[in-house]
């Protein structure tokens, strides 16, 4: 049988990469294998090992791509990173509040249109039969809608369907998608698995998924493996592996947390108002494209909203209102803690009292730094720490870094953690200052089954506080709390 990838012994060179047993893997023909594991269990390692982003000691990977005749490694190996779907590593001058300035955007910046055509162009194979599948892809993922809409706009959603759309028009011979499905829709979640079975077998393409949710694992995948604490486990069925694997947890958070949660001391300066949120006929236009159109909403004190909606249906823009991170939101009739937008109250004046986690923030967010660091910044509302946290805001830090289960991660360096982990510092920055308004964007984005269950623990106990409000983004309808009393869903 034809091994498509083939590994025995791996070790990387490279220490701080090398897992803790050599690594012993293989893909056959036909095969689509679905990688998963926790949270910072070595996944990302392991990928990277099977794509020779690292040289290892002794024996190298085998590859045998037949029929393909393409000579690199990397092109007939795609890779789209959980970080290529908030924008890359190459995204360095990305800022925040870009999305919604335009007027940040200059002449060169690219489309999601020449982008994708310049991908589709580089493989020098323009056949009736991939126009097709480029067609079908743009019906698929309605990108249509895109094509006109720079890089840079697009929602996080979106830009997950832009990068796996670039992926598949590339026609590699094995793909990787990490956590593929997150982020977006249900409808577009089931029609990508339709199409990635599809593709598979009519032509010769084999597919690895990188899994956060074990619940998550396609019918066409065929085998499991699963790397635990920094070990590669024996390839097993699919069926095997569902039969076998442990049950999810119905409650994580510890009792002695919960309590003191619910105990924490009340912030003296903290606002009162019965009316925390009021949008009268609120209206977002960027050129000939209408984002919201005269939207009426009003967020009481002590209610919990699920905000939903497809991709690109205005979701997170609806949310940079309430954020002060849309200039827009100046010009419309919004009110915010009683106080009216405009009155002359200023951004940090709002921010001081709102707690933020979104995929936006995790892509703004690439910063060499301690975690611990990150976390105080939620304190001070900035990308990055520019001013010295007292003692006692670091003890803040300390205290919800233990609630979320990293308090042995302080001084761990943020972009060497792994994509969940960094969602786990961004969650415990949200919460650091115990805020009265709780906006939580795909706030689950990366988490395996046991962190997710423990940040829905942690949400349900900190909306028994009083004065406090929370709305929250997600296109799993299992990932709400308990204690959502509300719902808003927007359409395009």
């Amino acid at each position: 049988m034809q091994r498509i990838i083939k590994i025995e012994g791996g070790v990387s060179r490279m220490p701080q990469c090398r897992l803790a047993a050599p690594v012993d893997f293989e893909m056959c023909q036909d095969e689509h294998i679905a990688i998963v594991g926790s949270n910072g269990s070595g996944k990302t390692m392991l990928v990277d090992m099977l794509v020779g982003r690292y040289p290892l000691m002794g024996n190298s990977v085998k590859y045998d791509f037949t029929p393909s005749n393409r000579p690199l490694v990397s092109d007939n190996i795609k890779y789209v990173t959980f970080c290529d779907c908030y924008g890359g590593d190459n995204d360095r001058t990305y800022f925040l509040q870009q999305r919604w300035n335009q007027m940040e955007i200059d002449e060169e910046t690219p489309t999601a249109g020449d982008l994708l055509e310049e991908a589709f162009r580089q493989t020098g194979d323009d056949t009736e039969e991939r126009r097709e599948l480029q067609k079908h892809l743009y019906e698929l993922f309605r990108l249509d809608a895109l094509l006109d809409k720079f890089i840079i706009l697009l929602s996080s959603g979106e830009l997950r369907k832009f990068q796996i759309t670039k992926l598949l028009l590339a026609m590699p011979r094995v793909i990787v998608l990490d956590n593929p499905f997150i982020g977006l829709d249900a409808d577009t979640r089931q029609q990508l698995k339709e199409l990635l079975k599809t593709i598979s077998k009519e032509n010769a393409l084999q597919i690895i998924l990188v899994l956060s949710k074990s619940d998550d694992i396609p019918e066409f995948v065929t085998h499991v493996v699963e790397v635990r604490d920094l070990e590669v486990l024996p390839k097993v069925t699919r069926e095997h592996y569902l039969a076998h694997r442990k049950p999810f947890p119905t409650r994580v958070l510890s009792k002695e947390m919960e309590e003191a949660i619910l105990y924490l001391p009340y912030n003296e300066h903290e606002y009162h108002a019965q009316e925390v949120v009021n949008m009268h006929k609120v209206s977002i236009r960027y050129g000939n494209r209408t984002i919201l159109r005269e939207l009426d909403w009003r967020v009481m004190n002590g209610e919990r909203w699920a905000l939903s909606g497809q991709n690109g249906a205005g979701k997170s823009t609806l949310l940079s209102l309430v954020c002060a991170d849309n200039p827009q939101s100046y010009a419309c009739d919004i009110s915010l803690f009683g106080k009216a937008r405009g009155s002359g109250e200023s951004i940090w004046d709002i921010k001081r009292h709102i707690g933020y986690v979104s995929p936006e923030l995790h892509r703004a967010y690439r910063r060499d730094m301690p975690a611990i660091r990150i976390v105080a910044s939620g304190l001070k509302d900035s990308v990055g720490l520019y001013v010295k946290p007292s003692e006692g805001d670091y003890g803040k830090c300390r205290f919800w870094m233990r609630v979320f289960g990293l308090e042995d991660m302080e001084e761990r360096s943020f972009m060497k953690m792994s994509s969940g982990e960094q969602r786990l510092v961004l969650l415990a920055r949200a919460f650091v200052k115990d805020p009265e308004l709780l906006i939580l964007d795909e706030p689950l984005h990366g988490l395996d089954n046991t962190n997710r269950r423990l940040v829905k623990d942690i949400i349900e106990t900190f909306c028994r506080r009083d004065n406090k409000t929370l709305v929250m983004v997600t296109h799993y309808q299992e990932e709400l709390p308990s204690c959502i009393d509300h719902h808003l869903r927007l359409s395009r």
